[in-house]
């Protein structure tokens, strides 16, 4: 069994999601379908790609939410249904002690997240962290720091909005 945990940007352009997703169906090929497990937050963007991708391959999903209020929170409406599809198809929700989405509920949720996975993939641009504490950036700085492989992803083409 392999357990793949995911970190990414949220903010991927509409044209970097298939490139996105075709590089994650491809990393994810080199997996047996019945030992693979993908531990994702399945945010909107990289996260839920990666959910998807983990699922269409035939794995098995765990799902990590930062708080008990994160579906009310945090979760915007054009991404409600993947949410709840993906939430739905888990075969494992595990909700961090957290009452409120915030800052200290991300950084939670991304340890518990590193603690579960043997690898980790980062749909991420290579840019160092903001500052602000709880980003992709961080979350592969502290995996690489635990020791835990990282696997980028980030195609030729892919881009962040704004």
């Amino acid at each position: 069994m392999t357990t793949i945990g995911v970190t990414g940007h949220m903010d991927l352009t509409e044209e970097s999601v298939p490139l996105v997703r075709a590089a994650l169906d491809e990393l994810l090929r080199a997996y047996e379908p019945d030992g693979l497990v993908g531990v994702s937050c399945i945010a909107a963007g990289s996260d839920s790609l990666f959910a998807e991708a983990v699922l269409d391959a035939g794995g098995r999903l765990v799902v990590v939410l930062p708080s008990r209020d994160y579906r009310t929170a945090k979760v915007k409406p054009d991404h409600a249904e993947t949410f709840d599809r993906l939430v739905a198809a888990a075969g494992e929700v595990l909700v961090m002690p957290h009452g409120t989405a915030d800052r200290r509920a991300y950084e939670s949720a991304n340890r518990a997240l590193l603690a579960r996975a043997e690898r980790l993939v980062a749909v991420w641009n290579g840019e160092p962290p903001s500052g602000k504490g709880g980003g992709s950036a961080d979350v592969v700085i502290e995996a690489r720091n635990t020791g835990l492989p990282v696997d980028v992803v980030w195609p030729e083409g892919a881009a962040r909005r704004g």
